[in-house]
């Protein structure tokens, strides 16, 4: 179940945020924001089915989806195609999520 509520909270944030900046930055409409408001709520809604014993690791850990899921968001809907630091960042991140989801605890 981690992977899939990594993946809904990560477009939960990613499409919230976007929403603030598309009002902010690109001067949409505010009713924009209702909907900003709403993936917000839902992102944090996805992260509590996280299979961790504390909100902090899960919050971590899933803080590699999130760049990857960016950068995806940036090519996708943006139009801007990532550069070879962008998909190093990424998979730099990734591995520090993975150290922190499967590292050995006591």
């Amino acid at each position: 179940m981690t992977l899939p509520a990594f993946l809904l909270a990560a477009l939960g944030e990613i499409a919230g945020c976007f929403a603030f900046w598309h009002v902010v930055r690109l001067g949409g409409s505010p009713w924009w924001l209702m909907a900003g408001i709403a993936s917000l709520a839902a992102f944090a809604y996805a992260l509590t089915f996280v299979e961790a014993e504390a909100a902090g690791r899960a919050f971590a850990a899933y803080g590699g989806i999130y760049i990857l899921s960016s950068l995806l968001w940036m090519w996708s809907v943006e139009g801007v195609l990532p550069d070879r630091w962008d998909a190093t960042g990424a998979v730099l991140c990734l591995a520090g999520a993975a150290v922190i989801v499967f590292g050995p605890r006591g």
